[in-house]
């Protein structure tokens, strides 16, 4: 029984979710928890040494403290390269780096990255949609692919054209 209690907090140690950074309130409520915007750290699931950072609005009151209030969709985002990158699992362009449900049924905050590979840059736009209408709110953040130290970035998984070096700027 304690073995088993033991492998359930290993396992729960070692999903990676979000961790809180802080929070500060945006508007007091006499019942339930007050409205506040929550500050998050998220680890690319399929890139190491990659970061998202992102600033949601949480809505409180007693719907927020039930889980039954939609969220906004103000979300910004900001992504850092935090280590050495190394792309551990190739990916499609506008593939969810994450999601997370903003409403009880129907609305989703996404962070969704992307491979400009003329610029050696891994981009993400973080955007909410909805069953009928999504939001055109949006907030972007890019990281170009550079040696952490002495350590080259390791994209091997992206294919050949990612690991050759930087070629001439496009003209516009």
């Amino acid at each position: 029984m304690i073995s088993a209690m033991m492998a359930l907090v290993l396992l729960a140690a070692c999903q990676r979710g979000p961790n809180e950074i802080g929070s500060v309130n945006t508007e007091f409520k006499l019942l339930g928890p007050s409205h506040k915007i929550v500050i998050e750290s998220y680890d690319d699931p399929k890139i190491d040494g990659i970061t998202i950072f992102i600033s949601e609005s949480q809505k409180g009151g007693i719907k927020g403290a039930l889980g039954l209030a939609e969220q906004t969709s103000d979300v910004s985002v900001a992504v850092r390269q935090t280590g050495p990158i190394k792309v551990k699992e190739a990916f499609a362009n506008g593939e969810d780096a994450l999601s997370e449900r903003r409403s009880v049924l129907f609305k989703h905050l996404h962070i969704t990255r992307f491979w400009d590979a003329a610029h050696r840059t891994l981009v993400y736009v973080a955007w909410t949609d909805r069953v009928l209408t999504g939001s055109p709110r949006s907030s972007i953040s890019a990281v170009v692919a550079e040696p952490w130290a002495s350590q080259a970035p390791d994209l091997s998984m992206m294919g050949p054209a990612a690991s050759a070096s930087p070629g001439t700027q496009p003209s516009f």
